[in-house]
């Protein structure tokens, strides 16, 4: 089934336009960018379309519509760059054993749990914020399975793991699992790797 249509580009515009006009230089952050994101589904496809959310704080999809399961990311701070993608929380993986196949399996396991990833971004500038609305490939997200990782930074206890995935030689993203909270962490990912739907200029 094909979610992402123009329409729900246009509707997505209109409904995070609506968000600013009660919250001026609040970008959509996640509990807002789920419900807006509700609303653009349902205003913007069949009127037949299943679309429901699921519990909040689940590991799992966020959105379901029709037969697609979607997750749901935004990355709206003001260090949020034009080119290059970060999603601070893919999944929480702080279960013991702490080692990278034990880590990349959990990863891998949790990517299965839905079928698409949609990202909210938001580019600051001195009065506007640029939006991006952004499909990740899942493709991309599971070359994880591959990575090589090893124990970075200087934290005492439990090390964080990281590294890179290349694609030809390229470095495609850094995956990161972060030691203090047991976060999996991607790191610059390349947005050229990525179909954005849509862009947009929200003045503030």
């Amino acid at each position: 089934m094909q979610i992402y249509t123009d329409r729900l580009f246009a509707t997505m515009e209109t409904v995070v336009t609506q968000h600013h006009a009660l919250y001026a230089t609040i970008p959509s952050q996640v509990i807002f960018f789920e419900a807006l994101a509700e609303k653009a589904f349902h205003l913007s496809g069949s009127p037949n379309a299943h679309i429901a959310r699921t519990t909040a704080n689940a590991p799992t999809h966020d959105l379901i519509v029709g037969d697609e399961r979607v997750s749901l990311k935004t990355e709206t701070g003001r260090s949020t760059k034009p080119i290059s993608i970060s999603i601070t929380k893919l999944c929480t993986t702080e279960r013991e054993p702490w080692n990278a196949e034990t880590l990349i399996e959990r990863t891998c396991n949790h990517l299965t749990r839905y079928d698409l990833l949609l990202m909210l971004r938001a580019i600051w500038g001195e009065s506007e914020i640029h939006y991006q609305l952004v499909d990740i490939p899942m493709d991309l997200l599971r070359l994880t399975e591959g990575s090589k990782l090893k124990e970075v930074g200087n934290r005492k206890g439990r090390r964080s793991l990281g590294g890179d995935i290349t694609i030809d030689g390229e470095i495609a993203f850094h995956v990161h699992y972060d030691g203090s909270d047991g976060k999996c962490q991607v790191r610059n990912l390349s947005l050229a790797r990525c179909r954005i739907l849509g862009e947009w200029d929200q003045r503030f």
